[in-house]
């Protein structure tokens, strides 16, 4: 079976921790690493912190030591840029499967979740620093407007997981990876 590195990437309130969450929770040899888990950790807020560098070096180094000992990753983080998810993505370790999963959730249904949460205006603010994913990069589209479309999204993506067909095949990209 193919070791992995997930990036999650998506608005605030799209559902990447709950996906993320749920992965490791059904998949014994998957590990989550969450930017604002960290920032929590160094600074005590998940606000971008001063040295956003640091925080993304320990996130690296922790992400190749899980893949350096066999366990399969899951990194939570916005990453609206094309640096931050090329940088999340890439490891020195061998034989790494990469993929971008980009939460993807009806305007209106992301408004109401982020009110709820009393984050009003997040959309607005992510959307002046989104960038489409490069064309090189492996991407899946995870809708997740509501249950039903999460666990549909959920299984095709689980499909992908357990799948011996490489995700950067032509003929796998068609199925699985629609354009953003």
């Amino acid at each position: 079976m193919a070791l992995w590195n997930i990036v999650l990437s998506g608005y605030p309130g799209s559902g990447k921790t709950i996906l993320a969450i749920k992965l490791v929770a059904e998949n014994s040899n998957f590990v989550r690493l969450s930017v604002d888990d960290l920032r929590k950790m160094f600074y005590g807020t998940s606000e971008p912190a001063l040295d956003e560098d640091f925080v993304y070096m320990c996130l690296a180094s922790l992400r190749d030591l899980a893949l350096r000992q066999g366990h399969n990753v899951i990194i939570d983080s916005t990453a609206p840029r094309n640096s931050t998810r090329d940088f999340l993505l890439r490891t020195k370790v061998e034989g790494v499967v990469r993929l971008l999963v980009l939460m993807v959730v009806n305007k209106s249904e992301l408004e109401r979740r982020n009110q709820d949460r009393g984050m009003v205006g997040v959309a607005e603010a992510w959307d002046k620093i989104w960038e489409p994913p490069l064309s090189i990069m492996p991407v899946m589209k995870f809708r997740n407007d509501n249950k039903t479309i999460f666990d549909t999204s959920y299984y095709l993506l689980t499909e992908l997981l357990r799948s011996k067909v490489h995700p950067y095949r032509r003929r796998f990209l068609g199925n699985f990876f629609p354009q953003v």
